[in-house]
C-alpha cells in the first residue's frame, strides 16, 4: 500500500512542478478567464481520480479499503471521497475571503500573489499532511476522540456566527512576531522575491511577511476541515487525497472569487451550518450514523440555499428599482 502513497504523492509534485516550471514561471496577473479555466482543469482532474478511486478500491490495489474497520468497496470509496473534496473545497471558499485581506493588507501586487500561494500550498500540504497522520492515530487509539472533533466543529460553527473575517490584523500573527525580531524585513517589495539585501544585509520582503500569514491561517481552517472529513470517512487514504485537491483548487479559486467574495453575503451561514450538521454528525456517529449518501445530499443542500440566497440578494441591491430614490 505504501506504493500507492508514493505514486500519488509524485504525481501531485509532478503538477506542482508544471504549474511552477512552465505555467507560470513568469509572473503576471492572473485573469478571470485564466482563473475560471484552471478551476475547471483541476475540478476535472479530481473527478478522474475519483474515478480512480472507485477501481483501485473495487479490486483492493495493494490493499486499499482494507485496512478499515469496515472494508470500502469502490462505490463507497469513491463517494466518500466526493463528500470530503466537496467539504474541503466549501470550507476553502471562507479562507479565500481572509487571503484577499492579507493581500491588501500588505499591499501584494496581483502579478505576485501566485506565488505566495504556490508556497502556501505547498507548506499546507505538508501541514495537513502532518495533520491527518496524527487524527488518524488518534481516532484508531483512541475512539472516543471523535466526539472532541464533532464538538470542536459545533464550536466553530457558533464562533464564526460572531468573529468577523474583516479584523484581521497580521501584526499580531505571532510567526509575523517572531519573524521580525529575528531577521531583519525590507520595507518594500523587491519583485517577486521572498528574500533581498537592505544596507548589505539579507533581508525579508513583505511578501514572504504575507506567505507566513497565509501558512498560519490554513493550519487554523485545517483544524476545521480535518475533522470534519474524518465525519465522512476514517480511511487516511482518501481523508488525505480528498484534502490535496481541494487545495490544489484553492489558488485558482482565489483568483476566481476574491473580486466577488462580498456577493456571496450568505456563503458564511452556509458555512456554519455545514460545520454543525457534519460536527452532529460526529458526536452521534455511534447513536444514529447518518450515511454517507444522506450526507452529501444534506451538504449539497446547504451550499445551495446559501448560493442562491446570495444571488437573489445581491440582484435586488443592484437593480434600478432598489437604488433609484422613491418620489
Amino acid at each position: 500500500m505504501i506504493w500507492v502513497w508514493v505514486g500519488f504523492i509524485a504525481i501531485i509534485l509532478a503538477f506542482l512542478a508544471l504549474d511552477l516550471g512552465v505555467f507560470h514561471r513568469k509572473a503576471h496577473v492572473v485573469s478571470l478567464r485564466e482563473a475560471l479555466t484552471w478551476t475547471v482543469v483541476w475540478l476535472s482532474t479530481a473527478m478522474l481520480f475519483n474515478v480512480g478511486v472507485y477501481f483501485m478500491y473495487e479490486h483492493h490495489w495493494m490493499g486499499l479499503g482494507q485496512n478499515v474497520a469496515h472494508p470500502l468497496d469502490g462505490k463507497q470509496a469513491a463517494l466518500q471521497f466526493f463528500t470530503g473534496y466537496l467539504i474541503e473545497y466549501s470550507l476553502s471558499m471562507d479562507n479565500v475571503f481572509v487571503i484577499a485581506l492579507i493581500f491588501v493588507y500588505f499591499g501584494v501586487p496581483a502579478s505576485y500573489q501566485h506565488r505566495v500561494l504556490f508556497w502556501g500550498i505547498v507548506g499546507a500540504q505538508v501541514m495537513r499532511g502532518i495533520m491527518i497522520a496524527a487524527g488518524t492515530a488518534l481516532i484508531h487509539r483512541f475512539e472516543w476522540i471523535i466526539y472532541v472533533f464533532g464538538a470542536l466543529l459545533v464550536a466553530t460553527a457558533i464562533k464564526m456566527l460572531v468573529v468577523h473575517n474583516d479584523n484581521i490584523d497580521p501584526n499580531r500573527n505571532p510567526l509575523v512576531r517572531l519573524a521580525r525580531r529575528i531577521y531583519p524585513v525590507s520595507a518594500d517589495f523587491d519583485g517577486d522575491k521572498f528574500f533581498t539585501r537592505v544596507d548589505g544585509r539579507r533581508a525579508m520582503t513583505p511578501l514572504f511577511l504575507a506567505l507566513l500569514i497565509v501558512e498560519s491561517t490554513d493550519v487554523l481552517f485545517a483544524v476545521d476541515s480535518i475533522p470534519a472529513i474524518f465525519a465522512i470517512t476514517r480511511d487516511p487514504f482518501l481523508v488525505f487525497t480528498s484534502n490535496v485537491f481541494a487545495i490544489l483548487g484553492l489558488r485558482s479559486l482565489y483568483f476566481a472569487l476574491a473580486g466577488m467574495m462580498r456577493k456571496f453575503r450568505y456563503l458564511k451561514i452556509s458555512l456554519v451550518f455545514v460545520l454543525a450538521f457534519v460536527g452532529g454528525k460526529m458526536i452521534l456517529s455511534h447513536l444514529f450514523p447518518i450515511p454517507t449518501p444522506i450526507s452529501l445530499a444534506v451538504i449539497v443542500a446547504i451550499l445551495l440555499v446559501g448560493v442562491a440566497a446570495s444571488f437573489v440578494r445581491a440582484d435586488r441591491e443592484e437593480s434600478p428599482a432598489a437604488s433609484s430614490p422613491i418620489e
